[in-house]
């Protein structure tokens, strides 16, 4: 049934007449009217703290946009995403990333197939080609132990396991070290095989069809590299593959007892959890990994049973679109303070911005209000020393979600110690801000002049009102960190409900790449003038000449 436009909903033209409202509420005031506003305003679950009491929000506004969620459907739309019905509506496919960590014996049947028992086949083979490799009994051709391990993907094939892999990295084997390429750009693929020995390297082709270009052509390039060293047989030794296509990777000279599978309703920005995560597996074992997978299904139970009032992946998504629709808020900053979870804020630029990145409906028609805000960010303490200034004292309101740890993988305790005292002070500040009467006091308590004070007044004063989450775990673990992913996961899919989009294709990410091949065509050959802009024939022409 087709949603009416968002902004003709009861709720949201409520929710636009509360917010002509709550736009002149200071922060400072609210938390100085309500001690309690901390206790009313953070919850928690699956080993994950959420306060979002730093937001300028109050009670009516959370009862308001809960019913936006109930008049969009979301409960609903929850429920058939976990039954497996065919909620990508462009694709017509199901979307389950959540049944790929559901615990051994879980039922559920997509398109007449008992799927958690395929689930837990291909992951009895990641555990029986993990140990083989980690224990050292996988050998080389020339009978030596493997060493490096090369992951070729791109994406959600590369993301999801690089940023897992860096996150866990206190969890991994000390014989094995992991590299990985994307980018079809030779430089990625040239500094990762400066590094490994071709009789201990262990190359990864992870593309759920063997033709994803990018991959392929890295893919081609490792095994042109590989037969420089060592003879075609034992290509089956040092190259494996996350993919369907069964003809394809014999051609290239894998073993199909080698191919890890997965299926049409795993999206590649949700993957990590399948066959994908086999690089994570490899890194830290598969105890872990199933650690990882029960730690995001232990979120999952609570996104899919919690009231919508204390649900951590509802509430984060609906204070998103409060703050995106209501209060003009563009983008997010995520800040993880944690040095391991440096890949965390790129990992989320992909499942929130290509989800969400939408201008049309599920049914086609314009979406009448903004869509997803741009996501970026930077590890703290460093994101302070680079564009802190600007979400401080710039002209634009940049939501942010603080991340931490309470307890560190080191022993280190005063650095851990001057992390969490950045972290939690940052937050404050945001919301606080400093006053104009806050600076001259300072100022003058410095013996400063009243000339001076008044010349530098305007520079020292911070508006403060920007609004934040604080989400805390007690570490970061296999089992946190997957009931991490999985509240961002869940955020993307409440707010696509919102706006009714669906988060789950991907169609502006394949116009570049048809373009792409035409161009490469031209520059390896004949150009084609006629085909181009004056501009794209000139670069084509210049990349041409310097050929």
């Amino acid at each position: 049934m087709r949603q009416p436009p968002l902004t003709s909903t009861a709720s949201f033209q409520a929710l636009a007449q509360h917010a002509d409202t709550a736009k002149t509420w200071q922060m400072r005031d609210l938390f100085a009217a309500d001690p309690d506003r901390f206790e009313r305003y953070s919850d928690e679950a699956a080993g994950l703290f959420l306060d979002y009491s730093k937001n300028r929000l109050d009670g009516r506004t959370l009862e308001l946009l809960v019913q936006l969620a109930r008049e969009r459907g979301l409960e609903a739309r929850r429920d058939a995403m976990f039954a497996g019905e065919k909620i990508n509506n462009t694709e017509n496919r199901a979307v389950l990333h959540t049944a790929l960590r559901a615990p051994r014996g879980a039922t559920l049947v997509v398109d007449g197939q008992e799927v958690n028992a395929d689930i837990h086949a291909v992951l009895d083979r990641v555990k029986t080609f993990t140990d083989a490799v980690r224990s050292g009994e996988w050998l080389g051709h020339t009978g030596k132990p493997i060493t490096d391990i090369v992951n070729i993907g791109i994406g959600g094939s590369d993301l999801g396991p690089k940023m897992v892999v860096l996150a866990l990295r206190h969890y991994a084997h000390p014989r094995l070290r992991m590299h990985f390429v994307s980018n079809v750009d030779g430089h990625d693929m040239d500094a990762a095989l400066a590094q490994v020995d071709p009789e201990t390297t262990l190359f990864i082709v992870a593309s759920k069809t063997f033709t994803t270009a990018e991959t392929m052509m890295n893919a081609q390039t490792a095994r042109a590299w590989f037969l420089q060293h060592a003879p075609e047989d034992a290509l089956a030794r040092h190259f494996v593959a996350v993919s369907t296509n069964t003809e394809a990777i014999k051609t290239f000279g894998i073993d199909p007892a080698n191919m890890f599978p997965f299926w049409d309703w795993v999206g590649g920005r949700y993957s990590v959890w399948s066959a994908i995560g086999l690089p994570v597996a490899l890194a830290v074992g598969f105890g872990y990994f199933k650690d990882f997978l029960a730690g995001a299904h232990e979120l999952d139970e609570h996104f899919r049973t919690a009231p919508l009032e204390q649900n951590l992946p509802t509430l984060l998504a609906l204070i998103g679109f409060w703050n995106r629709q209501f209060l003009d808020c563009a983008s997010v900053s995520i800040a993880p303070y944690h040095q391991d979870l440096n890949r965390f804020p790129a990992y989320l630029q992909q499942l929130d911005m290509e989800s969400n990145g939408k201008r049309v409906t599920r049914d086609g028609q314009p979406v009448d209000t903004p869509t997803c805000p741009a996501i970026w960010g930077e590890c703290g303490t460093n994101g302070q020393h680079a564009y802190f200034q600007l979400l401080h004292q710039g002209t634009d309101v940049t939501p942010m979600d603080f991340i931490a740890a309470l307890r560190p993988a080191h022993e280190m305790d005063n650095h851990h110690t001057a992390l969490l005292a950045n972290c939690f002070a940052q937050s404050e500040a945001f919301m606080k801000g400093k006053t104009a009467i806050e600076v001259r006091a300072d100022l003058q308590a410095q013996g400063l002049a009243a000339e001076e004070i008044e010349r530098l007044t305007p520079h020292k004063t911070f508006p403060g009102n920007r609004p934040s989450n604080t989400i805390l775990m007690e570490r970061l673990t296999p089992s946190t960190l997957g009931a991490l992913i999985a509240l961002y996961e869940h955020k993307t899919f409440v707010q696509g409900v919102i706006w009714d989009v669906n988060s789950f294709d991907q169609w502006g990410v394949e116009l570049g790449k048809v373009l792409a091949k035409k161009i490469e065509a031209e520059l390896a050959g004949e150009p084609a003038p006629g085909q181009h802009d004056s501009s794209t024939n000139g670069l084509i022409a210049r990349a041409k000449a310097a050929f």
